[in-house]
């Protein structure tokens, strides 16, 4: 074999190993970095089946807000940010469905990417000129969108009353679609 062709190979066996890697070991881990304070054999993770991973962050007003906190509900966990327009487009719907079923039992977590945010204190601004009275979570240090892999926004996961995902949804959320998606839900 020629230099070049033994350097291509190890290459392409270097790039095999690292997806390898990246894929089992990482995705592995990150799902266990956030532990869910419960004992349970159903594994942590992101895919429908998995109990969510666990996490705490600060709500708008000041007080830390665990998912946890909120077992025995219905919650959307909802990732978005103030300069997506797709984010824009689904709060209305959101805010309505709130206001319909919280007294069922439903909650929207509005994990809010503030990370990516110019200002950050414009956080503030948006949630009172969209009137959301739902919990705004502030990700600041990316704690949540990084475990939760929040590549494109708006992302929602559907977690039952036992903390399992059971729809994890890219794109805008329509009330008819939380409504119907939320009512298959225990």
């Amino acid at each position: 074999m020629k230099r070049n062709q033994i350097a291509a190979v190890v290459v392409l066996i270097a790039l095999l190993a690292w997806g390898v890697v990246d894929a089992y070991v990482l995705d592995k881990g990150a799902g266990n970095a956030a532990t869910n304070g419960a004992n349970s054999s159903v594994p942590i993770g992101l895919e429908k089946g998995n109990l969510a991973p666990d996490f705490e962050l600060r709500q708008l007003g000041g007080d830390k807000v665990k998912l946890s906190d909120f077992r025995g509900k219905k919650v959307i966990v909802n990732l978005w940010a103030t300069w997506c327009p797709p984010c824009r487009a689904e709060i209305p719907d959101m805010q309505r469905f709130y206001e319909a079923n919280k007294a069922n039992g439903v909650v929207i977590l509005g994990v809010n990417l503030t990370a990516t945010e110019t200002k950050p204190e414009d956080v503030e601004k948006f949630v009172q000129a969209y009137g959301m009275t739902f919990p705004v979570l502030l990700d600041g240090e990316k704690q949540v969108s990084d475990v939760y892999k929040a590549i494109s926004i708006p992302t929602s996961f559907i977690i039952d009353s036992q903390g399992v995902i059971r729809e994890k949804f890219i794109g805008p959320m329509s009330y008819e679609w939380m409504e119907k998606t939320l009512g298959r839900v225990q």
